[in-house]
This record gives C-alpha cells, sequence and structure tokens, in this order.
C-alpha cells in the first residue's frame, strides 16, 4: 500500500463518520470529498445535498462548485434553493452538516469571512454562504481543515457562524435547533466538544501522530479526552478509491493527474 497524505488521512476518517441513508449537507472542497468517498464505499445510500438544490446527487467527479452541472444531472432531483433551507434544513430533515472553515475557535465556531480586521482584513474569505443556517439547525455539525495555531484560535477573527458560542452550555440557552459541531477533523486527528464546557478537546488521534503534534498545531493549550482513541491507517481499498476519484476528477477538469500520495 502507498503511504497517504495527511489529506488522504482526513478526508477518509471524516468519511467513515457517515453512514448509509443518513441526509448530509455537503460543502465544497474536502467535505465533498469525504461525502462522496462514503457514498463509493460503505454508504451507498447516503443522500447528499449541495446548497445548489441538488437532492441525493451522485457526482462521478468532484465538483468545482455548487453551481457544478455534475451535481444537477446526477441528482435524484433538483429543488428551489429556498426549499433547500425550508423543508429540509430548518424542516430538521438533515442528520449531517459538513463544512469547510477558514478558523474555529476552542468552541467550535467558525470564520469564513475575513481575516485580520473586518474593516481593513488581511485577507478577505468567501464570506458565511449557507453555514450558519447549517451549522444552526443541522442535527450535527462536521467541519474540515487542516491544523496550525492560525486555523484553531482562541477567538475568531470574526464569527460567522455560531458553534457553541461562549462554551458552558450557551449553545443550549440559545435558539440555535441543531445540535452544533461534534467533530472537527484535522490533519492530526479529531477534536470533539466536552461533554460540560464544550471545549474543543484531543478526541482521536491517527495511528502516525502524536500528542505533542496535535497541541503544537492548536492554538490554545489543548485537552486530552478521557479517552483518545487511536484512528486506524486508511485501508488499500479506501486509498483506492479515494485517489480514483481524485484522478477521475483531474482528468474530467483538464488538470494533469497526479501521482498516488502527491501533495499539492
Amino acid at each position: 500500500m502507498n503511504h497517504a497524505t495527511r489529506d488522504e488521512w482526513m478526508t477518509i476518517t471524516a468519511a467513515r463518520m457517515l453512514w448509509d441513508r443518513c441526509v448530509c449537507f455537503v460543502g465544497i472542497g474536502l467535505p465533498s470529498a469525504a461525502c462522496n468517498l462514503a457514498r463509493l464505499t460503505h454508504a451507498p445510500d447516503i443522500v447528499l445535498i449541495y446548497e445548489s438544490g441538488t437532492i441525493g446527487t451522485r457526482p462521478d467527479v468532484l465538483p468545482l462548485s455548487i453551481g457544478d452541472g455534475e451535481l444537477a444531472e446526477t441528482a435524484a432531483f433538483v429543488v428551489p434553493l429556498p426549499e433547500v433551507f425550508s423543508h429540509y434544513l430548518q424542516g430538521g430533515r438533515v442528520d449531517v452538516g459538513f463544512l469547510g472553515a477558514a478558523q474555529v475557535d476552542r468552541f467550535g465556531n467558525l470564520n469564513t469571512t475575513v481575516i485580520g480586521p473586518y474593516d481593513k482584513p488581511a485577507t478577505r474569505l468567501p464570506g458565511a454562504g449557507g453555514a450558519p443556517e447549517i451549522v444552526a439547525h443541522a442535527r450535527q455539525t462536521f467541519v474540515m481543515l487542516k491544523a496550525t495555531p492560525r486555523s484553531l484560535v482562541p477567538q475568531l477573527d470574526f464569527r460567522t457562524s455560531a458553534g457553541f458560542l461562549d462554551g458552558s452550555g450557551a449553545r443550549q440557552r440559545s435558539t440555535a435547533r441543531g445540535g452544533g459541531p461534534r467533530a472537527v477533523i484535522t490533519d492530526f486527528g479529531v477534536l470533539t466538544p466536552h461533554p460540560q464546557t464544550d471545549e474543543l478537546q484531543l478526541g482521536a488521534l491517527f495511528e502516525e501522530a502524536t500528542v505533542e503534534e496535535a497541541r503544537a498545531a492548536v492554538g490554545w493549550p489543548l485537552a486530552l479526552a478521557e479517552r483518545v482513541d487511536v484512528i486506524a491507517a486508511p485501508t488499500t481499498a479506501e486509498l483506492d478509491t479515494l485517489r480514483a476519484l481524485h484522478a477521475r476528477t483531474a482528468q474530467a477538469h483538464g488538470r494533469p493527474v497526479q501521482p498516488p500520495g502527491h501533495v499539492a
């Protein structure tokens, strides 16, 4: 078996967290790769919803955006965007919201708006999109991002989407109906909220990663869960399926196909 990159570890770990027939509201990028890998392996009847209104889509290649024609062409049906939010999301019909973010703070709040001061940002990000509604209403939310002290921060530059707010039950006291971020999947393992304080702690670690590596990549003093699980290495079947998906995507979008394990 070829050695898996950390991106592959992340994607496969995230895919394993999904189950067959779950209804998943999918973000573009790593979340989309994870959800479609789950569909191609252990969860063939997963229901994937993208913000463009595509329900039950089964793309052969990863979409470039929510407006990619591949999503509509392979969907069970397409509905108006307002119906996605009112009927499915606000109606409590979405099991998992799967998102990316530029920053996540210690209580699972997300920033996809700006890095730096809002009036004069160092970087202006894509913005909120549907993320605030997804985090507010999905039964649970999973978030994927590469871990550095600049992406996993004690306090956000801008709070785009509410996770557990200020912690210690603040979300439960709000009007948010969904369960909030139950897992943040990084390139060393998985962070999960503490059952009382809601602070993200180390819940699971890749087989090849260390606690010291995890703590060095997080911008607050990272605590360990009562039990830290060890995440088994990607299997040959998982890696082959993921790499074939990326190869088809590269060919469809006119990009050179990278060898297995390549890191861009």
